[in-house]
């Protein structure tokens, strides 16, 4: 019975994480090879290889999670290694323009800035789906990040702001961590067209868009549900079509398997049963326990220590530290405004809250969200200048080139760690103090 049981849930398994279901699904919503793949033909895929260099080897590693670099003849069109740091930029610059090949829309193709690696030329035949799956992995990328929760934390509800913050960075470090313990590979390409290449370089399971786009929604629902007021099915139904809508989008992008998603949700609802009863305790021992700021860090720096040796360098280490920073940044600064008094949370006979949205309202907000915004733009430049140069010198490594600089793991590790810590302190400690000085509360 034993021998059955693993014989049906391995045949399960393989089938979920076949590539060729991704690869329907994409030809299903209208994701083709260009005609020139198609006329080529393409090399079949070998096996993903992680090794411990810096990123300025990215170009020479050779077969990278089932991608091949392009060929010579095509080395001039943004093959060549990049300067890391442009990633913080976001997507931009990543997308080269194509033309239109027979009627129908040709995608650029895109690359991640920080390794090297260039998409797929590849057709578009369903343009309102390419942009619906293009928003929906939006959702799960470091603009979002960036732009909601700071957006949420001044304007609409720093108390469940706190602690979904609090669920976001346990749920994308553990994620991050199985990953490097599972390895396994992305999708196959062939048969996927690898429509986004952004994280390719990483390991595949469990999908950490499908863990923060099930814990996000759905932590917000349980956490706003009682305290605002609107339908339960309105709030349930609005969570399930975010998750839906990020899960979906990174099989469309070709960038996990049916089986990484479903583990992803999996592992995001065991998260959330786990952390939500203690969702008070946490916010709590932040607010106004003594010495908490001083725990914090040291809790955050040795899980990000320890998440390191997991496995040797790639991209997602800088992510995780970045998102352990900002993590431990707004929880020490929650802990500073509750001591003086900043942001009080309002009292309980308030509750529950009726959204009432006025164009004055409105217009404040935006205000917040822009002047917020400027302040920590501010603050990440004025940390890059000092935290570059500093650990440079610290370990001994050259900084005229900043970006040739930031190719070395002991470098971009603490810039990340220390420059979004400081990031997460001001979206809850400085923004909320210019607010207040211009009277914006």
């Amino acid at each position: 019975f034993k021998m059955g049981l693993k014989s049906v849930i391995q045949h399960l398994s393989d089938y979920l994480e076949d590539p060729y279901k991704v690869a329907k699904f994409q030809q299903i919503c209208g994701i083709d090879k260009s005609p020139l793949q198609e006329a080529e033909g393409e090399p079949k895929d070998g096996p993903r290889q992680r090794r411990g260099h810096p990123a300025s080897d990215c170009c020479k590693n050779g077969l990278r999670n089932g991608v091949l670099p392009p060929p010579p003849e095509h080395a001039g069109r943004g093959a060549a290694c990049p300067s890391p740091g442009e990633e913080e930029e976001g997507y931009a610059g990543a997308f080269q323009k194509a033309e239109p090949a027979g009627g129908e829309t040709t995608s650029a193709r895109r690359k991640n800035s920080l390794t090297g690696e260039v998409g797929q030329e590849f057709r578009v035949r369903n343009a309102f789906l390419y942009y619906l799956f293009t928003f929906g992995t939006e959702l799960g990328n470091e603009l979002f990040y960036i732009t909601f929760f700071p957006f949420w934390l001044w304007n609409v509800d720093a108390y469940v702001g706190r602690r979904v913050i609090v669920v976001w960075v346990w749920v994308m470090y553990l994620g991050q961590c199985t990953k490097d313990l599972i390895r396994r590979p992305r999708p196959a390409s062939p048969p996927v067209v690898k429509v986004e290449m952004f994280y390719n370089s990483e390991y595949s399971m469990p999908s950490t868009h499908a863990m923060s786009g099930t814990a996000i929604p759905f932590s917000l629902f349980l956490l706003t549900y009682g305290r605002w007021e609107y339908p339960f099915m309105l709030g349930l139904l609005l969570a399930l079509c975010w998750s839906s809508l990020v899960c979906l989008s990174r099989i469309y992008m070709g960038m996990h398997s049916i089986l990484d998603i479903i583990a992803g949700v999996l592992y995001a609802i065991l998260i959330l049963v786990l952390f939500h009863p203690a969702l008070d305790l946490i916010d709590n021992f932040n607010l106004t326990y003594k010495y908490a700021p001083l725990i914090i860090l040291s809790l955050h720096l040795a899980m990000g220590i320890f998440s390191f040796t997991l496995d040797t360098w790639s991209t997602s280490r800088g992510d995780t530290a970045q998102i352990l920073g900002s993590g431990a940044g707004i929880a020490c600064a929650s802990n500073v405004t509750y001591v003086l008094g900043l942001m009080p949370d309002p009292p309980l006979d308030m509750l529950p809250f009726t959204p009432v949205i006025t164009m004055a309202l409105f217009g404040k907000a935006m205000l917040r969200f822009l002047v917020g915004v400027v302040v920590l733009l501010m603050i990440r430049a004025v940390m890059k200048k000092v935290t570059i140069p500093l650990f440079c010198k610290m370990f001994g490594i050259p900084c005229g080139d900043v970006r040739k600089a930031r190719q070395h793991m002991e470098i971009e590790l603490p810039y990340r760690y220390f420059t979004y810590g400081m990031v997460g302190f001001g979206a809850l400690f400085v923004v909320p103090c210019t607010f207040k000085y211009l009277n914006l509360f």
